[in-house]
């Protein structure tokens, strides 16, 4: 049975969310994991795994997905950035492991791009240069087995769907810390109304990141308040976080990069100044205005978009839903065993949580 979420617990979160209050309440995003738990050969634990993203579905042509990145602590890695900072787009899937997976999850989403746009391949001279992230699991995982396969990596992209998506100990944040507690995957989304028009703005971490002392929840300083459970070892941070930010609303590469730049605001809520040794990178993407790919389209093109006088609202939703998203993740989370050091690495509770926040 799950674990309330934070809205269930009775936090007070401010926005409305969607239906589903996830990333997937942005029309045709879908999102699969692969969970793996076990033990090595060396007698190491296996904790991890793989989250994919499917911005456009499963759609059998491939288009362009508009996006922006920031970067607000580069300690990390998240591929085909250097084409989304000139390009202004990525095309197929979006894939998050952990740091030493990148390159065999990169291999099997490009794999899966090429088949899944066969045609496409093959009457033109297109490339595959999916977008693969990662935050470093090695406290609880055998990171350097490197454990995760290419056919891991397809079961995530073939498990993905629409509607309500587990949080936790699942797919890439399957062994993740943040705080100090348990973390994981997390997603959480707002509905933005913008002259009358109703967009979704959605959002999906992977929070591995964050010092417990500074853990603050609807801006209250829980995590002074909880360093007596604090397990020896976490006392720093060797985590990361990435957040994903999905919308509807149409919007131009720039803008789009402005909206990744406000998860560094909503990840702040919770307390993180951004620490040294964490990678915390973000991407937007806009599922409007759909088209063929570049290479194969007319001269002059037009896209609609939204003016950037608008955007308080979108940059509101992108730093509530990303504050919630954590939340989600830590409070689906399970207590985990460490290994490097040995341990136990719980998870939040989330009465004594929102007892805190009450009082």
């Amino acid at each position: 049975m799950a674990k309330p979420r934070a809205r269930e617990l009775g936090l007070p979160l401010p926005g409305t969310p969607g239906p589903y209050n996830a990333i997937t309440d942005v029309p045709g995003v879908l999102v699969g994991y692969r969970t793996l738990d076990g033990v090595a050969d060396n007698g190491r634990r296996i904790q991890t795994g793989v989250t994919a993203i499917l911005p456009r579905g499963r759609d059998s042509e491939p288009q362009p997905v508009w996006a922006g990145f920031h970067a607000l602590n580069g300690n990390g890695e998240m591929t085909g950035t250097h084409w989304i900072e000139h390009g202004g787009y990525f095309v197929g899937p979006l894939c998050i492991t952990n740091s030493h997976s990148v390159g065999i999850v990169h291999h099997a989403a490009a794999r899966w791009t090429i088949q899944q746009y066969a045609d496409a391949w093959q009457r033109e001279h297109l490339w595959a240069m999916p977008v693969v992230a990662e935050t470093y699991d090695g406290v609880i995982n055998d990171i350097n087995g490197q454990h995760v396969s290419e056919a891991d990596a397809l079961a995530a992209l073939d498990a993905a769907k629409g509607g309500a998506i587990a949080e936790g100990n699942v797919g890439g944040g399957n062994g993740m810390i943040c705080y100090g507690f348990k973390g994981g995957t997390g997603t959480a989304s707002r509905i933005v109304e913008v002259d009358g028009q109703s967009y979704t703005l959605g959002a999906l971490v992977q929070a591995n990141h964050g010092q417990r002392a500074w853990l603050k929840v609807c801006g209250v300083p829980v995590g002074e308040r909880l360093e007596d459970e604090l397990p020896a070892g976490l006392e720093r941070e060797r985590g990361s976080i990435i957040v994903i930010l999905a919308t509807d609303a149409p919007l131009l590469p720039h803008q789009l990069k402005r909206l990744a730049q406000r998860a560094g605001l909503g990840i702040a809520l919770a307390g993180t100044p951004g620490g040294n040794n964490s990678g915390d990178i973000f991407l937007a993407f806009s599922v409007a205005n759909p088209r063929p790919l570049p290479q194969v389209s007319p001269t002059r093109l037009n896209l609609d978009y939204l003016n950037d006088e608008c955007f308080d609202a979108l940059y509101l939703a992108a730093v509530q839903a990303t504050d919630e998203a954590v939340l989600n993740a830590m409070l689906a989370a399970e207590d985990s065993p460490m290994q490097k050091p040995e341990g136990l690495c719980r998870a939040i509770d989330g009465e004594r949580l929102r007892e805190l926040v009450v009082r």
